[in-house]
């Protein structure tokens, strides 16, 4: 079978809809119709009932699925193991949330050219849904993230748990409700911050990127939730000022990996992140 047959039946899978797998894949919504219809032919099943609302498995897609994951893992560990790099025993594939690079997997990535020298690292950044996915195809081996959500055959291992505290620019610690800057962090804090601040629902600038909207408030002022660990230079340098009484809300890292991996593979990995996740919680704590 072509693996990209399979490929692209995950991304329709994965996306819920032929037009969704085709913005993925960069290809026409006809191109992923003829490979699915390739697909269907080859098993001889129909793999798929389309429908406005987008395309759902039939039970001989459901049943594929397992095998399809299957194919593409083997597949994507095969070609990466004939593609060592010279001097190298194992290659592993890692990827993390932007705002998780510095420091923590910047911090792993040296902890590996130290302990691990025979091992290639590849590293990568996307967005979190987009990880999850790719542990679950197995086109990467690891990925960190925080708060994700538990799937069926993939393993998740909590890292640090962090906090998320209120802060502003104002020289008072005080709020106003047009300077707030909502940053989502994810399902579990949006639905706890509607809760403690439902005068905040609507606000004026909304960004789904910690670090950028960190830049902007620091850049023309405001108040919003950010990482306990990331602000607290800007506090001691009096940049920013903790709201008092303000509730925090948990953001916990974990390191998310399939139950398929293979061990050699993944326990190097695992071994660092807990190193330098501890190092980091070390290091927060002195302050």
């Amino acid at each position: 079978m072509d693996i990209g047959l399979a490929k692209t039946f995950l991304e329709v899978v994965a996306t819920g809809s032929f037009v969704g797998a085709a913005e993925r894949l960069h290809l026409t919504q006809t191109a992923i119709s003829a490979r699915v219809r390739l697909l269907e032919e080859q098993v001889g099943r129909r793999l798929f009932v389309r429908n406005r609302a987008g395309a759902r498995l039939t039970p001989a897609g459901e049943r594929f699925q397992h095998y399809a994951t299957t194919l593409v893992q083997v597949w994507e560990r095969a070609r990466q193991q004939i593609a060592l790099p010279p001097g190298r025993a194992n290659l592993v594939g890692v990827g993390g949330e932007f705002s998780l690079w510095s420091p923590l997997l910047a911090d792993w990535m040296l902890w590996m050219r130290e302990n691990q020298p025979d091992v290639a690292v590849r590293a990568e950044v996307d967005s979190s849904s987009r990880l999850l996915e790719r542990v679950h195809e197995g086109s990467l081996d690891l990925a960190v993230l925080y708060n994700p959500p538990q799937r069926p055959e993939l393993v998740l291992e909590l890292l640090a748990e962090e906090k998320l505290v209120l802060v502003t620019t104002a020289a008072d610690g005080g709020v106003r409700p047009e300077d707030y800057i909502l940053v989502d962090w994810g399902e579990p804090f949006t639905t706890s911050h509607a809760t403690a601040f439902p005068e905040y629902a609507n606000a004026g600038v909304t960004i789904s990127l910690g670090p950028l909207a960190l830049n902007y408030m620091l850049a023309v002022g405001g108040a919003g939730y950010f990482r306990s660990a990331v602000v607290q230079p800007y506090i001691e340098r009096q940049q920013l000022r903790r709201v008092e009484r303000a509730p925090e809300f948990s953001y916990s890292i974990y390191a998310v990996y399939s139950t398929r991996s293979t061990a050699e593979v993944i326990e190097p990995v695992r071994e660092g992140l807990r190193i330098c996740a501890a190092r980091e919680g070390q290091l927060r704590d002195e302050r």
